[in-house]
């Protein structure tokens, strides 16, 4: 694989989405929950999307439940948390194991392209965040205490 772009996902409304969608679009990829500490980023996710996507930026949310059990209910139920509680205009897609055997092919490639401390190629917890360029590879990984807010100057930088 060499690039986001040989991947596939289903959306959070159960209908298969090819990367390739995205091409020469700036990305950000992030594993979400609803019930969870970081759970208020979404609504600086949704702000970055807002400011940015017209000039070619999305926000690509992932949820998953593989982190304390914080994303339990089914993909309507998140689908209506998001935009009732943070205005969630991005796609959002199916819940998916971001670490594992069971692992969604995106997130494995995600985390060899751009491991963690000490070359970990796990996902440490949720609202980990990769920040993919127009040609569909991985820049920099962000923590999940990295506010999105604090990306907004390497979104420009890759937005030219």
């Amino acid at each position: 694989m060499a690039s986001v772009y040989d991947f596939s996902a289903t959306t959070i409304d159960g209908k298969k989405r090819k990367l390739a969608d995205y091409k020469g679009k700036v990305l950000l990829i992030v594993n979400t929950a609803s019930k969870c500490g970081f759970t208020p980023q979404y609504k600086g996710l949704e702000a970055l999307y807002e400011e940015y996507g017209k000039r070619g930026f999305a926000v690509l949310g992932f949820p998953s439940n593989q982190f304390g059990q914080q994303e339990p209910g089914p993909e309507s139920e998140i689908a209506e948390f998001c935009e009732m509680n943070f205005g969630v205009t991005f796609p959002l897609f199916a819940k998916v194991d971001v670490n594992g055997e069971t692992a969604h092919p995106l997130y494995k490639y995600l985390t060899k392209a751009r491991p963690g401390l000490l070359g970990s190629q796990v996902i440490k917890w949720n609202f980990t965040k990769f920040l993919v360029d127009r040609h569909g590879h991985v820049v920099k990984r962000y923590a999940p205490t990295t506010e999105p807010k604090e990306i907004a100057a390497d979104i420009e930088e890759l937005l030219g």
